[in-house]
This record gives structure tokens, sequence and C-alpha cells, in this order.
């Protein structure tokens, strides 16, 4: 699978989600097979956050990667009011306890909120000193957000994006790419299927013998310094993913998308879930 730089590592094009992930009992021994298999395909980049089911998703990830923490690169989020000088170190150790782990390779803010920049920013760069952490970045960051961080040491921002949420594309993905700063991109085949049930987008999907969310993932991955985080439970969903890799959109593939997606025409707030 392709590879860029993220946090002066090479990381997958295509990782591993895990929103909604550790919700309910009942699937905790699927989704773990399912991270699991994901790595075994390559997809050995996985994100997740204190957020998502209040810790539970990070307990699913530290079962996955249980004998295999070298294989894997670790991204997960604090909340933004635990993002104060105090809070950030005892919200990580928290989630290195959830994720058996003694390190967390890129540790997230996950959105703005009540505590100034430069405090949390302190904060995750204790972390990094004591190797708690190996970077820190940002999500849900809009350019002006990026500009008043003003930290070079920001190794990504994470952002929604995909075919029916295009904002980024105006301003922020331009900036991100000018500058060398990744982009991970969450909910990349969107929420609840309706994007993936539009007309053109199957149309494109028959064409190459693929699905329309590995259609939706080729057209994340044709954009330079970007990465796709999709979340599979389900085994053949997952081989699906890491297989959209191989899938090359033709310029008339992405004339078609842009007919029914289209892309942004001005300055838009940007999109989150």
């Amino acid at each position: 699978m392709r590879t860029l730089q993220l946090a002066g590592v090479e990381v997958p094009v295509i990782g591993q989600g895990t929103w909604r992930m550790g919700e309910d009992s009942s699937q905790y021994a699927s989704e773990v097979a399912a991270l699991r298999q994901g790595i075994e395909l390559g997809m050995t980049l996985i994100d997740s956050a204190e957020m998502y089911a209040e810790g539970a998703a990070e307990e699913v990830v530290g079962e996955a990667i249980a004998g295999q923490r070298d294989k894997v690169f670790l991204v997960s989020k604090v909340y933004p009011h635990n993002a104060s000088r105090q809070g950030v170190p005892l919200a990580c150790e928290r989630s290195l306890k959830r994720l058996r782990t003694d390190y967390i390779d890129l540790y997230l803010l996950h959105w703005r909120g009540q505590y100034p920049l430069e405090e949390t920013v302190d904060a995750f760069e204790r972390l990094r000193e004591a190797g708690k952490i190996g970077r820190w970045g940002v999500s849900n960051f809009d350019l002006d957000d990026l500009h008043e961080l003003a930290a070079p040491a920001c190794a990504t921002n994470q952002v929604l994006y995909n075919l029916e949420a295009r904002g980024i594309e105006f301003d922020l993905l331009p900036w991100c790419q000018q500058q060398r700063l990744p982009v991970m991109a969450y909910c990349p085949i969107g929420q609840g299927g309706h994007m993936l049930a539009h007309a053109t987008l199957g149309q494109v999907a028959a064409r190459h013998a693929a699905t329309p969310a590995q259609v939706a993932l080729a057209w994340i991955l044709r954009q330079d310094g970007v990465i796709a985080i999709p979340k599979a439970v389900r085994p053949e969903h997952v081989k699906l993913n890491a297989q959209a890799h191989d899938i090359r959109l033709e310029p008339g593939d992405l004339e078609a998308l842009d007919q029914v997606f289209r892309a942004p025409q001005r300055k838009q707030r940007l999109a989150m879930v």
C-alpha cells in the first residue's frame, strides 16, 4: 500500500477508524477481529479517541493490538474539556491504560475548546518529552485556527472530508498541502449510506468492478497528503477498504462525480460530525 510520512513515520494512506466501536458489547469480538484483519492487510494506522464510547473504543483497540504494538501507528484524541495543562497528562494516562501501551504515536486535540491553544500545546510537548507520545496534532481545525496555532510541530489536522463534504478543498486542504501538513480524512465514505446510494457513484463503481464505498475512498486518495480512516467491522468490508487502494479513477470518473458532488466555489464553514 502507498504510504506517506506522518509525524516522521511512513504510514499507509488507508488506516482504520474506530468511531462507534465499543458502544455495543455484543460486537466487541467482531470489532477486535476487524482491526486485527485490517492490520494484516496493511492498514496499520488505527485512529481512536477518549470520546468514542467514552473510552470503550480505545479498549477495543488495546485488545486488537495486544502482542503486535510494534506493527501499529496509534492515534488518539483528547477531549477539549480535558485539554488543560493539568488535564492533558491525566487524560493521556487513562488512554494509555485502555490502549494497553506506554506511548501513543500521535495525540490530537479533538476540537477547540475553552483552554488557550498555548496551554494545550505546552501540555502536549511535556508528554512528548516524557516519551508518552511521539508527536501531537489537531482535529477539526479550520484555516484560521491553524494560523492562530502557528506551530510547525503540529503533525496533522484530522477533518471531515468526503464526496458530500468538500469544503476543505477551497482553502484548508491546499494550504495544508503547501505546508506539507498531512490531512486525515474522517468519515471518508459518509454516514448512513445515503451518499453511497447515489446513482452516479454506483455507475463509476460498476465501471471499475468496485463498490461505491471503494470509489469514495479512491476519490479521497486522489489528493496528495491525505490519509483516509474508514471504519469497518464486517470482514468483507475490511478487505474491500484495503483493496480500494488499487483503484485508479479516470478523468471521466472524476468529472462525472464533480457534476453531482460539487467542489466548493467559496469559503465554507468547516463541517464537523
